[in-house]
């Protein structure tokens, strides 16, 4: 076997494979060798069939055979020879083996880039302070009570005002012409609740009942049709009635009725732990974020163009999903994609440099995932679903699995290391965009 590596790109290989005719008419001889044992032919005893009738009818067979025999055997030798390791599944490049001819292949992938660590500890971070608003418990009291509402309709003789209930018919007009899927029969519109495009609620605000009116208004740009986005629209609004909310008192019968603590005081005290518990959660989230992203800074990592790509369309896919739900179509979907396409492929690229660099910094300190680590967090699992450890176990056999909460549990031991010496400057409470995504 003859070998020899061609250097695409710092990251990108492309090794040539040449193997001696003896040794492919070898790899003939085997794959035939095995057909003429298992096969029967009609007229011949099983395995007693000659070589070259064997030849005629399984000739096309045989060369798929063959070629992954010589292929997986040698690539896996060239690859020892010259002490690469591919991080990227290769690409292949042959023509047809001939029995009595020198086969040839071609092999490209992408390599694990060299990582330098030159800076990762004694991290400069911002952080924002943890602050709690007591109002927000006000506020989670109040969408509970939202929540059990009723309506009335408004007895007294008013205009609409935000908070109430404007039951309306409605028809959207773009350049003249009526709007696809833009109009609405007795819709009940919960004024300040934000369920159209800014303005509309505004402009019903005011109106009373059996007023007609035309709203003058435009798409957000972006927005989920990209074929509406910026374009003005006018909408022909007719208010057929008003209803106001009315809200339950927070009597002790309605606390009991919620499932939970059955007095307003335990309620409060039950929702602010869970209030400031989702606070710092998000604060530690956007932190760790920011702090991986401070090491790459600090590190920089060429990313493998295999990755990227890989990275970037599982990216894309995720948010396909979550938009599909969201009621987005396939056009405004590709729109969006192609706007964004620079966002996504910097979000991929980070991730893979801070993959990279939470494996360096693990290597060097031993903080790989360990069989403890895995047992603890099983337990932790079982503790918070209440799912025995076996089913959880079970779970996490499975190959991807696996290696997600290998990695995760490795980063979370990485993260912790980093903290040991992080430098962190606390900045005040909503001062920093949230990064925690």
């Amino acid at each position: 076997m003859k070998s020899n590596v061609e250097k695409v790109s710092n990251l990108s290989r492309k090794i040539s494979i040449e193997i001696p005719a003896a040794v492919v008419q070898s790899s003939f001889n085997k794959v035939f060798n095995g057909i003429q044992k298992d096969v029967t032919i009609k007229g011949f005893r099983k395995g007693k069939a000659p070589l070259n009738t064997i030849k005629s009818m399984y000739g096309d067979r045989v060369k798929q055979d063959v070629v992954q025999d010589l292929v997986q055997k040698h690539y896996a030798e060239a690859l020892q020879e010259h002490k690469l390791e591919p991080i990227s599944y290769p690409e292949f490049e042959f023509a047809d083996p001939t029995e009595d001819k020198d086969f040839s292949f071609t092999a490209a992938f992408d390599v694990r880039p060299e990582i330098n660590l030159k800076k990762y500890e004694g991290l400069e971070v911002e952080k924002e302070a943890y602050s709690f608003d007591p109002k927000k418990v006000d506020q989670v009291l109040e969408n509970i009570r939202a929540s059990r509402a009723t309506f009335e309709d408004l007895k007294e003789e008013r205009a609409a005002k935000a908070g109430d209930i404007a039951v309306i018919d409605f028809v959207g007009y773009v350049g003249g012409k009526e709007l696809e899927n833009g109009a609405g029969t007795n819709h009940h519109l919960d004024l300040g609740a934000k369920q159209f495009i800014d303005g509309f609620e505004d402009g019903i605000v005011g109106m009373k009942k059996g007023e007609t009116k035309t709203l003058s208004l435009k798409f957000p740009d972006p927005y989920h049709s990209a074929d509406l986005a910026g374009k003005p629209v006018e909408f022909k609004v007719t208010v057929n009635n008003i209803q106001v909310k009315v809200l339950p008192e927070l009597t002790d019968d309605f606390l009991k009725s919620l499932g939970g603590p059955d007095n307003l005081a335990d309620l409060k005290k039950t929702i602010q732990e869970d209030l400031e518990q989702g606070d710092k959660k998000k604060i530690e989230d956007a932190f760790k974020n920011r702090l991986l992203k401070t090491l790459v800074k600090e590190n920089p990592v060429e990313v493998p163009p295999s990755l990227l790509k890989e990275q970037k369309a599982s990216l894309v896919e995720d948010f396909k999903k979550r938009m599909s739900e969201q009621g987005m179509g396939e056009a405004d979907f590709a729109s969006y994609v192609e706007k964004w396409d620079g966002d996504f492929a910097k979000t991929a690229t980070e991730m893979i440099q801070s993959s990279f660099l939470v494996d360096a910094i693990a290597k060097k300190h031993d903080l790989f995932a360990k069989k403890e680590d895995l047992d603890a967090k099983f337990a932790e699992y079982a503790q918070q679903t209440g799912i025995e450890v076996s089913r959880i176990k079970e779970f996490y056999g499975r190959p991807d699995q696996a290696s997600r909460l290998t990695y995760q549990i490795t980063e979370e031991k990485v993260i912790n290391f980093l903290n040991k010496t992080v430098k962190v400057k606390e900045v005040p409470a909503g001062s920093l965009k949230d990064e925690a995504n």
